[in-house]
C-alpha cells in the first residue's frame, strides 16, 4: 500500500521519500514503482520522459531524520495503535510545525492515534484503497482534534492527485468498512440458515443485484482472516452492537485456516483442477396460459416488457395491493421482508411466491424466489415458469425472510442512513464511497430512493419482527424520511 501511495504522489509531480524499517524494502519498492511507470509508458498512458521523471522523484531513505523537510508524511505501517502512536510521536520531533501527518489506517481511530501527540490537530486519516494507483476513492478522516484546514488541505491534495476524496469523521470503520458490513453479514446469515448455497447466493447478488462479485467470492478474495478481523473490530468498537455481529460460520473458516484464495480454500476451493460449483437453477417448465400483470410499478413494467418482447401472451390490470403477477394458480409478489409462508398466511393467499429485489428488472438475468409452505406445487411451477418465460434463470431459495438481495440492500441503506444520521459523513459522500471504494452498482442511499424508502423500512420492520433482534432496527434518519414523505403526500 505504501508503494502504491508513493507512486500516486510521484506521478502527480511530488518529490517522494520512502522509509521502511526493513533493510532494502524502500529501494525494492522504488524499483517496482519505476517498473510500473515503464509499463504505463509502453501502453501510452505516460510519455517516456514523464515516466522517467516520475521515477527520479522517488528516493529511499533510512532514518526518520531524513524526513525533516517533508510537508506531508503518510504512514502505512501495521494496524496497531501503540505502534502508530510511537511512530507519530517520533515524527513530531523531526518534521516542521507546518508538516501534516496522515495515517492510511483503515480501522484505527484517528482520535486515538492523535491522543499521543503534542499537536494532534495536524493529524488526519488519508485512507487509500488497494491498489492505490487504480482505486479512485480516498477517505479523508478527521479525528476529534484534527484542524479543519488540515482536512481541507488533504481533500485538495487527493483531488489534485486525480482521486475522489470523501470526508469522514473518525468513527469505527469510517465510511466504507462500516457501511459494507451488511453485504457480508446478511449473506452469511442466509447461508447459515440454509437459505441457499454460496454459489446460488453469489449468482443472485451478481445477476439480480448488479454487484460485481458475490459476497462469498469477495470474502474469499479479501481473505477471511482480514474480513473477519475487520468485522470483529467494528463490532467491538461499537460496544458489541448486534448490527455488526460477527459470523460463527466465518470464524470456523478462520479457525480451520480456510482463508480463501491465498490459502487455496475458503467458501470455494482454489486447488488446481477444482471446479467452481454452479448456482441452483430451476429446470425449464411449461408456462401457464393465464397471466395477469398488475399495476405500473417498475417491476411490473419491466416484466410486462420482457414478456411482450418474448411473445408471451398476458393481460394487464390495475394495481391490486402488492400483487405483482398472477400466473396460473400462483400469486407473485416482491418480498417485503416477510417469509412467503407468513405472507400467504397474512393475505390468505396460499399459493404465494415471492420475488427478490433486482437492481433493474429489465436487465437482470436471474431472480431468486421463495415459495410459501401452503403453496400447491403446481402453483409454484406456474410462478417459476412465468419468470423463465420472461427470460430469467430462477433460483428457488428456502423460505428465508427478505430473500437475499432485498434484505442486503435494505441493511446497506439502513447503515448508510445511520452513518449520515451520526454525522460520520453526508449523503453524497456515503454513496460516492460505496460506489468507488467497493464497486457497488449504486450508492445505498440512491438505491433506497429508487426502491422506495418506505419499502425498505417495511422490509427492516418485518425482519426485526421475525428475528426479534435489534440488528434490524430502522435508522432514525430513515424513519424521518418515511414519516416526512407521508406528511407531504
Amino acid at each position: 500500500m505504501g508503494a502504491g501511495i508513493a507512486q500516486v504522489a510521484a506521478a502527480a509531480g511530488h518529490k517522494v521519500k520512502l522509509l521502511d524499517n526493513r533493510p532494502g524494502a524502500a529501494a525494492q519498492a522504488i524499483d517496482g514503482i519505476c517498473a510500473q511507470f515503464e509499463k504505463m509508458a509502453a501502453k501510452g498512458k505516460l510519455s517516456p520522459e514523464a515516466a522517467k521523471a516520475a521515477g527520479q522523484r522517488l528516493q529511499a531513505v533510512a532514518q526518520l531524520a531524513e524526513l525533516a523537510d517533508a510537508d506531508l508524511v503518510i504512514e502505512a505501517i501495521v494496524e496497531n495503535l501503540a505502534v502508530k502512536q510511537q511512530l507519530f510521536k517520533e515524527l513530531e520531533a523531526v518534521v516542521s510545525e507546518c508538516c501534516i501527518l496522515a495515517s492510511n489506517t483503515s480501522s484505527i481511530s484517528i482520535t486515538a492515534i492523535g491522543a499521543a501527540l503534542t499537536s494532534p490537530q495536524r493529524l488526519a486519516g488519508l485512507h487509500f484503497f488497494n491498489p492505490a494507483p487504480l482505486m479512485a476513492l480516498v477517505e479523508v478522516v478527521s479525528g476529534l482534534a484534527t484542524h479543519h484546514d488540515v482536512a481541507a488541505t488533504l481533500l485538495a491534495t487527493a483531488t489534485a492527485w486525480g482521486k475522489t476524496p470523501v470526508h469522514a469523521k473518525s468513527t469505527p470503520g469510517f465510511i466504507v468498512n462500516r457501511v459494507a458490513r451488511p453485504y457480508y453479514a446478511e449473506a452469511l446469515r442466509v447461508l447459515t440458515e440454509g437459505g441457499a448455497d454460496c454459489a446460488t447466493l453469489d449468482a443472485c447478488c451478481r445477476e439480480a443485484g448488479g454487484f460485481r462479485m458475490g459476497p462469498f467470492e469477495l470474502m474469499d478474495m479479501i481473505g477471511h482472516d482480514v474480513n473477519f478481523a475487520v468485522t470483529q473490530s467494528v463490532w467491538r468498537a461499537f460496544f458489541n452492537d448486534p448490527r455488526f455481529l460477527p459470523s460463527l460460520t466465518q470464524q470456523d473458516l478462520v479457525d480451520a485456516g480456510f482463508l480463501g484464495k491465498k490459502s487455496g480454500r475458503g467458501f470455494y476451493s482454489y486447488q488446481e483442477g477444482a471446479q467452481k460449483p454452479q448456482p441452483a437453477t430451476a429446470p425449464a417448465l411449461d408456462r401457464p396460459n393465464d397471466i395477469v400483470v398488475y399495476g405500473q410499478s417498475a417491476a411490473a413494467q419491466a416484466l410486462a416488457t420482457r414478456l411482450h418482447t418474448r411473445g408471451v401472451s398476458f393481460t394487464q390490470a390495475a394495481a391490486l395491493g402488492d400483487t405483482l403477477i398472477r400466473a396460473g394458480a400462483a400469486t407473485l409478489r416482491v418480498t417485503d421482508g416477510r417469509s412467503a409462508t407468513r405472507c400467504a398466511y397474512d393475505t390468505q393467499t396460499p399459493n404465494t411466491v415471492l420475488l427478490d429485489l433486482a437492481l433493474d428488472y429489465a436487465q437482470a438475468t436471474r431472480l431468486a424466489v421463495s415459495v410459501a409452505a401452503q403453496c400447491d406445487p403446481t402453483a409454484a411451477d406456474h410462478a417459476i415458469a412465468l419468470l423463465q418465460a420472461a427470460g430469467f434463470a430462477v433460483s428457488q431459495l428456502q423460505d428465508i425472510p427478505g430473500l437475499i438481495v432485498m434484505r442486503t440492500v435494505a441493511m446497506l441503506a439502513n447503515e448508510a442512513f445511520d452513518a449520515v444520521n451520526q454525522g460520520v459523513c453526508d449523503g453524497a459522500a456515503v454513496d460516492t464511497a460505496m460506489c468507488l471504494g467497493v464497486n457497488y452498482p449504486c450508492g445505498p442511499l440512491a438505491w433506497a430512493h429508487a426502491v422506495g424508502i418506505n419499502t425498505l423500512s417495511t422490509v427492516l420492520t418485518h425482519l426485526a419482527q421475525t428475528y426479534g433482534e435489534d440488528r434490524y432496527r430502522t435508522s432514525p434518519l430513515m424513519q424521518h424520511h418515511v414519516y416526512s414523505a407521508k406528511a407531504f403526500v
